[in-house]
């Protein structure tokens, strides 16, 4: 056990001012479903700090990540849009592909599990925490995300006890979409853990691939991380999703498992070998010790369980309570499926035993649930009073971030919305008082030009 006093910390996404609705992420079905329709940015943003807010006020360690600069101009600039100004360029790219402007002008950066992978430092073996930002190079309105993620990861993992690698090479042998494709597991936040990578495909031995759907996250990329962060072989394993899941929706591996801690909560069909990955997980662990929940498929079938997003939940250990709560969206309620297994299991599972609903409707909307909205990092008392960053949320900064989105959000914004050359202006202006709200320094394009 470490000497350290030791909290996963939940590092929350804030949603950016053009949250809309574009269709982009092929393979989400919330995503595809509801292209086209008008989003509100603003209640995007406040809902996901009340979410904040709520866990912070539960007694748990709650940060958060900022935005990324939307319109990305650079972008447009390097697939060779040009003019005498920005509100040119994005005319041009407008007409030219409508495509492209919608994924320069994508808030996807909201979902930071996506962001990096995360192995703390009770895991590595040099005793630092190693962080490797996700190259997201199945998506191009993802992909653009890598260079300010690291910027902003820089700056608030500063200090000598961290280290933050470069993305993986983007190419397709190694594409990599962060920790939504990677749990770690532990009796205490500060021992040793266990940490599972999950991928889609890998590039050798026997290929079992989804046919519909990309596979988005690849063995080689886990293993190269794996390798890279400095972890033992005893304590990784690598598995494999089911590629049906995948055909059907479950494009990312917290679609369809969670864990917390020595507590794992997964769906039957959410591995090629369900009953491979346990054994493996259960040795690693040492036995009995760990807690596995398999949901079955005639108590829970997958469509219901991607639908209501039951599985891209939070599973937290609130201080002072028995147990595990688990933080769900409000569709889980409102599926009666879904509704009628949780009262259950809140009544009669000693493991997970309180429930808590969310209104994340805009996110959901777009294919993101509580889980995709948060990075965990595990972290030290004295790791976070060294953090020069002011992103650890207080109900000073609740305010300071609630003024700041009533202050420089739309209410609405329908897709053909994006072409509105008062956008940029309005999405640097909010940025650059929120950069130093935060105290983060020049992470953003137009800061640092």
């Amino acid at each position: 056990m470490s000497d350290f006093n030791c909290f996963e910390v939940n590092f929350d996404g804030l949603v950016g001012q053009t949250h809309n609705y574009a269709g982009l992420s092929f393979g989400n079905v919330a995503s595809s479903d509801n292209g086209g329709l008008t989003s509100s940015p603003k209640a995007a943003a406040l809902q996901g700090l009340e979410k904040m807010m709520a866990l912070h006020r539960l007694g748990l360690k709650q940060a958060v990540i900022p935005p990324q600069e939307r319109p990305h101009i650079p972008t447009l600039k390097k697939l060779g849009f040009s003019g005498n100004s920005d509100a040119e360029i994005i005319a041009k790219a407008s007409r030219a592909e409508p495509y492209v402007l919608a994924s320069v002008c994508s808030a996807s950066s909201m979902w930071v599990a996506n962001a990096a992978t995360i192995s703390p430092f009770p895991d590595s073996s040099d005793g630092k925490t190693h962080i490797t930002p996700a190259n997201l190079n199945s998506m191009f309105h993802r992909s653009i995300e890598v260079e300010t993620t690291t910027r902003i990861l820089n700056s608030i993992f500063s200090t000598d006890s961290f280290v933050v690698h470069d993305p993986l090479p983007s190419c397709s042998i190694y594409g990599d979409e962060g920790a939504a494709n990677h749990t770690r597991f532990c009796e205490e936040y500060g021992d040793t853990g266990v940490e599972l990578f999950v991928y889609g495909s890998s590039k050798v031995g026997p290929t079992f691939a989804p046919g519909k759907f990309p596979a988005r996250q690849k063995r080689e990329s886990c293993e190269v991380i794996a390798r890279s962060h400095g972890l033992t072989s005893r304590n990784t394993i690598f598995a494999q999703q089911n590629p049906n899941a995948i055909d059907r929706g479950v494009f990312h591996n917290d679609v369809i498992a969670v864990g917390n801690r020595n507590l794992w909560f997964y769906h039957q069909e959410a591995f090629l070998n369900n009953e491979e990955v346990c054994r493996q997980l259960n040795a690693a662990f040492g036995g009995a010790g760990l807690t596995l929940i398999e949901v079955p498929s005639n108590r829970i079938s997958l469509e219901n369980a991607i639908s209501s997003y039951l599985f891209n939940s939070q599973l937290v250990s609130v201080p002072g309570q028995e147990g595990t709560t688990i933080i769900v969206p409000i569709e889980c309620q409102e599926n009666s499926e879904v509704n009628d297994y949780l009262s259950l299991l809140e009544a009669e599972h000693a493991a997970i035993n309180h429930v808590e609903y969310f209104d994340l409707r805009q996110s959901m909307k777009n294919g993101g649930g509580p889980a995709c909205l948060r990075l965990r990092v595990v972290m030290t008392d004295e790791q976070i009073a060294g953090c020069k960053a002011n992103v650890f949320l207080s109900e000073g900064l609740y305010r300071d971030l609630k003024r700041w989105i009533e202050k420089h959000y739309r209410e609405s914004l329908a897709p053909e919305q994006l072409t509105d050359p008062a956008l940029v202006e309005e999405c640097r202006l909010a940025l650059d008082e929120l950069s130093e709200l935060l105290n983060l320094g020049s992470v953003y394009h137009f800061q640092l030009s």
